[in-house]
């Protein structure tokens, strides 16, 4: 694939990480020029500025994506935050210029196997298991994609005996033709981003497409109990390993009797009990699910999965517990961008809860979230962002009233606390993107630990009902 690089003009779109890692990357493999192009001005990318200051092979364009860069390019390569329906890039696809995802490049050169996971929830969460049961068994590992490490740079960094554990968006993967990964894992699809996609049919689409160059030695990890993964069962070429919480297969991953166990060629082999996990709630069972085949199909040893399983706890910003406040628990899931994320994280925990929701409109539909809030022992909602409006009335349509709309974090926390007694919950579930009020999700969830550890200095004085 270098000849596709070697000696020509490349444009990449968009100059967060992915993008630097994927003009660190053209540089290395000999690209005679790369224009380097964000919608914000140079003023704002500081990072990029002082990365090429003396480099004459990069051009720097910032302030939006006039067409004319395109003039003479052999491709694009677009950061997977980018739309579609740019301009910039309708007109690429007009002149047949190729445009590709960092992941499609990254793997052009990656000397180590890609182990490749995606779906709509539990991705980072199982990357990360992989990854931490992986490091018990190869000298390296690099844990890469979308969790926010770029492909690109793993790829830098990586040699033939190392292995790269790769979560993988629809937004990384809409952009791949020749992308490979030997084991790929198609963990669930729910509706999620169709203001992106434009329909539910091209996001699992985009998803599959995870399998589509895989081949006969190849292995697919696929949710048994998930039907739109289930029904892309016919289009893996190589052997197929399902898991499943709900169900004893003939052959795959689920649960014997309470334990963990993995079914092939007619032999069982134990992993671990399920009372050893660490994870809370059904959905980090599945998680632990895949995590145990995609490890297993990548050659581990199943004593070292088991060994991880029972130790794991879980990732930051993802069912992450910040504290505890005169009895009432605060659970950090910022990383719930999307209502079945957040009905999973709701069912992770027992007793009364109080949620605090909203942000980005992606287009999704809030009607079987608000049916569950009282089923899920919801007492109050506390509602903020762009969204909050629509999630209050499709709880209104529900009966559900006892709604507090507010205008930053600090507020939400200070209104959820006030609406709980000792033994409640209070969790951050937003159930949508963060990019109205907050640069990410990691920001939205620091801002949420940041109001929980100032909590008893807002409510100190005598009249609190909460006073110790």
């Amino acid at each position: 694939m270098k000849s596709l690089v070697e000696g020509k003009k490349i444009l990449v779109l968009g100059l967060a990480r992915s993008g630097l890692a994927a003009v660190h990357l053209l540089l290395k493999a000999g690209a005679s020029h790369v224009i380097a192009n964000d919608y914000k001005s140079l003023e704002l990318l500081q990072d990029a500025v002082d990365s090429w200051r003396d480099e004459t092979r990069v051009t720097l364009v910032g302030g939006g994506h006039p067409v004319h860069l395109l003039d003479g390019v052999a491709m694009v390569v677009k950061s997977p935050g980018i739309r579609p329906d740019l301009p910039i890039l309708k007109k690429a696809y007009r002149r047949s210029i190729p445009v590709y995802s960092e992941v499609e490049l990254a793997s052009w050169f990656s000397p180590a196997v890609i182990l490749g996971i995606t779906g709509t929830n539990g991705k980072t969460t199982t990357t990360s298991l992989v990854g931490e049961i992986c490091k018990k068994q190869f000298p390296t590992v690099h844990v890469a994609g979308n969790i926010g490490h770029p492909l690109c740079e793993a790829v830098l960094a990586a040699c033939r005996e190392d292995l790269i554990v790769a979560e993988l968006s629809s937004f990384q993967l809409e952009n791949t033709e020749t992308f490979r990964a030997p084991v790929a894992a198609i963990l669930n699809i729910t509706s999620d981003h169709l203001d992106y996609h434009g329909s539910m049919e091209r996001y699992v689409e985009a998803k599959a497409r995870i399998l589509d160059n895989q081949c006969l030695h190849d292995t697919a990890i696929l949710n048994y109990d998930d039907p739109n993964v289930r029904r892309l069962a016919p289009r893996v070429k190589g052997k197929r390993l399902f898991f499943s919480r709900a169900a004893e297969l003939d052959a795959g991953v689920f649960l014997r009797q309470d334990r963990i166990v993995i079914v092939e060629d007619g032999k069982e082999a134990l992993v671990c009990l399920k009372k050893d996990l660490k994870l809370p709630g059904p959905h980090n069972l599945e998680n632990a699910l895949a995590a145990a085949g995609i490890a297993w199909s990548g050659g581990v040893k199943i004593e070292h999965i088991g060994q991880v399983l029972s130790k794991f706890k879980g990732v930051p910003h993802r069912l992450e517990f910040v504290g505890e406040k005169q009895g009432v628990a605060f659970i950090n899931d910022s990383k719930g961008t999307n209502p079945e994320a957040t009905l999973m994280a709701l069912g992770s925990f027992a007793g009364k809860k109080i949620l605090i929701a909203g942000g980005l409109d992606k287009g999704a539909m809030f009607q079987q979230l608000a049916e569950k809030l009282q089923d899920e022992n919801v007492s109050s909602l506390i509602l903020l962002g762009e969204t909050a409006p629509l999630i209050q009335r499709a709880a209104h349509k529900q009966g559900f009233v006892n709604i507090f709309m507010v205008s930053t974090m600090q507020e939400a926390v200070e209104q959820a606390f006030q609406q709980a007694s000792a033994g409640d919950t209070v969790l951050l579930s937003p159930a949508c993107a963060s990019w109205d009020m907050f640069a990410s999700f990691e920001e939205r969830g620091d801002a949420f630990k940041r109001a929980v550890s100032q909590i008893e200095e807002s409510f100190h004085d005598e009249k609190s009902p909460y006073k110790a």
